[in-house]
């Protein structure tokens, strides 16, 4: 298995990352929202002001 960050081969200790470096970096990018887990909810989906059903 490879390290999905920079493809060297993966440590136990990181698995499944091959050092602290890359699974941090891994971290970062989901912290800082470049990973996205798409969703199909209705009320997650962008709707401009003007649009949106009243709020109570």
């Amino acid at each position: 298995m490879s390290c999905p960050i920079c493809n060297a081969d993966t440590v136990l200790t990181y698995r499944p990352f091959c050092s602290r470096r890359c699974a941090d970096t891994d971290l970062a990018r989901w912290m800082n929202g470049a990973y996205a887990v798409p969703s199909e909810r209705e009320d997650d989906l962008d709707v401009p002001d003007d649009e949106a059903p009243p709020t109570h």
